[in-house]
């Protein structure tokens, strides 16, 4: 079962459970799903999505507005395990030979090639920087 079909299916339990807050983020989400022009969309689109409604509502919060904390845990609730900084540092000591590249920055690419969605780009970002 892959990711869309996975939040499809938690509707009817938030529904059961009478979840308001975790039914609002299904719908919302379910919302995004339709405007999109593939009926079937990949984890890795459907992960793009919530990333998406997490960064404006955390644009919202920074920009002194009324951003909702519980939104964006519900969101989260459906990403995937993230990367920890420890691991990220690793697989880089590990398997990027920096003498390939122009600067450090330009190792992003493979490095978010290995990772995918399990790492936050600025947290890559972050870490190269302090290399």
């Amino acid at each position: 079962m892959n990711l869309q079909e996975t939040i499809k299916s938690q509707l009817k339990d938030a529904m059961k459970a009478k979840d308001s807050a975790r039914l609002g983020v299904i719908r919302i989400l379910i919302g995004e799903f339709q405007r999109q022009p593939e009926k079937e969309l990949s984890d890795e689109k459907v992960v793009g999505i919530i990333k998406k409604l997490i960064k404006s509502e955390r644009e919202l919060i920074d920009a002194g507005g009324t951003g909702d904390l519980d939104y964006i845990a519900n969101l989260e609730s459906y990403l995937p395990q993230q990367a920890s900084e420890e691991d990220i540092k690793t697989w880089i000591s590990d398997n990027i030979d920096f003498s390939q590249f122009g600067n450090k920055m330009q190792a992003m690419k493979p490095i978010m090639a290995h990772f995918g969605s399990s790492a936050d780009g600025n947290i890559v970002k972050k870490i190269l920087q302090e290399l």
